[in-house]
C-alpha cells in the first residue's frame, strides 16, 4: 500500500493562508509602485526643468525623504527606475513569502516527538499517526510517513524518511531561485541605464559639439543614480536571501536530526 505525500489538511490550511497573504501583499505593493510611477511621470512632464535646475531648493524647501526618492527617480529616467523598483518588489515578495513560510513550518519538535512516543509506548499506532497528520511542519510529515510504514522492515522505512525528507528540503527551498535571479537582475538594469546614460550624454556632446560639464550632466547622472539604485536593491535582496539560506540550513539540519531520532523509535516500537 502506497502512503499519498499529499499534505494533511491543517498544513493545507497554512499554505493557503500565506498565499492569500503573498496575493495581498502583492496587490498593495503593485499598487504603491503605479501610483508612484504615474506620480512621478506626471510630476516629470509638468516641472521637469524646474526640479533639475533647483533639486538643492525644493529638498531645502520639503526637507522629506520621499520628496528626494521621487526627484531622484525622476532625473534617473523613469523606464529604468520603474524597471529595478518593480524588481525590488517582487524580490521582496519572494523573500516575505519564505519567512511567512518557514516561521509557520517551525514546531517544538522536541515536545512533538515525545508525544509520539508516548503514543508508541501504548502501542497506539493511529494515535500517532493522527497527532503527526494534525501537525504542521516537515518533521510531522516525516514521521507521518514513517509511522505509516511500521509494518515494513526496516529498510524500507528507512527509505521512505531519506526520500521524503528530500521532498522537504525541497519544499523549503522552493522560490529561492528566484529571488537570486532578481539579486542578478537588479543591478544589471543599473549597468544598463549607466551605459543608456553615457550613450545620452555622447550624443548630446554631438548634438551641441561641446564637452562642458553642463551638456554632459545629464547623461552622466541617470548612468549614476541607476547604478546605485541597481546595487542598492541587489544589496537589500541578498541580505533577505541570506537570512533565509541560513533559516533553511538550520531547518534542514534539525529535521536530519529529528530524522534519526523518528527511525531509533520506530525501531524500538516496532
Amino acid at each position: 500500500m502506497i502512503v499519498s505525500y499529499a499534505p494533511h489538511k491543517m498544513w493545507n490550511d497554512n499554505q493557503k493562508i500565506v498565499k492569500l497573504l503573498m496575493r495581498s501583499l502583492g496587490i498593495i505593493l503593485i499598487t504603491c509602485f503605479l501610483i508612484l510611477f504615474f506620480n512621478a511621470n506626471l510630476f516629470a512632464q509638468d516641472s521637469i526643468p524646474a526640479v533639475l535646475e533647483n533639486t538643492d531648493e525644493i529638498l531645502q524647501e520639503s526637507g522629506g525623504l520621499h520628496q528626494f526618492i521621487k526627484i531622484r527617480f525622476i532625473e534617473g529616467s523613469a523606464l529604468f527606475m520603474s524597471s529595478i523598483a518593480l524588481t525590488m518588489i517582487v524580490g521582496l515578495a519572494f523573500c516575505l513569502e519564505r519567512i511567512i513560510y518557514l516561521n509557520l513550518v517551525q514546531i517544538n519538535t522536541k515536545k512533538f516527538l515525545s508525544e509520539i512516543e508516548t503514543f508508541l509506548e501504548k502501542k497506539d499506532r493511529k494515535g500517532a499517526q493522527a497527532l503527526a497528520r494534525d501537525t504542521r511542519g516537515p518533521v510531522a510529515s516525516i514521521c507521518y510517513q514513517a509511522i505509516s510504514r511500521m509494518d515494513k522492515n526496516i529498510e524500507v522505512i528507512d527509505k521512505s524518511i531519506t526520500s521524503f525528507g528530500n521532498v522537504q528540503v525541497g519544499l523549503l527551498e522552493k522560490n529561492l531561485s528566484w529571488i537570486t535571479l532578481f539579486i542578478t537582475i537588479a543591478p544589471a538594469l543599473g549597468f544598463l541605464g549607466t551605459v543608456i546614460g553615457m550613450i545620452q550624454a555622447f550624443d548630446n556632446i554631438e548634438q551641441y559639439g561641446d564637452i562642458s560639464p553642463k551638456i554632459i550632466a545629464g547623461g552622466m547622472k541617470v548612468a549614476l543614480i541607476t547604478t546605485v539604485a541597481g546595487l542598492i536593491v541587489a544589496i537589500i535582496l541578498q541580505l533577505f536571501y541570506n537570512y533565509i539560506l541560513n533559516k533553511v540550513e538550520g531547518i534542514v539540519n534539525n529535521m536530519e536530526d529529528d530524522s534519526i531520532k523518528i527511525l531509533d523509535m520506530i525501531i524500538k516500537y516496532k
